[in-house]
């Protein structure tokens, strides 16, 4: 047999506090620029290589 259970009352939302953009932003712009200087750096890599293994 099913019990019958009252709704429970909970407690006021809890808002958190605002998030900080700027500091978003800049770590951002540091991890897309240290990807692309990975990318470029990878490239360059690969084209020496392939300089030196070629006979």
């Amino acid at each position: 047999m099913a019990t019958k259970h009252r709704p429970e009352h909970h407690s006021d939302v809890q808002v958190e506090s605002p998030m900080d953009y700027a500091q978003h932003e800049a770590t951002y712009n540091g991890f897309i620029t240290g990807t692309k200087w990975a990318v470029i750096g990878l490239a360059a890599s690969m084209v020496i290589l392939y300089f030196l293994i070629q006979p």
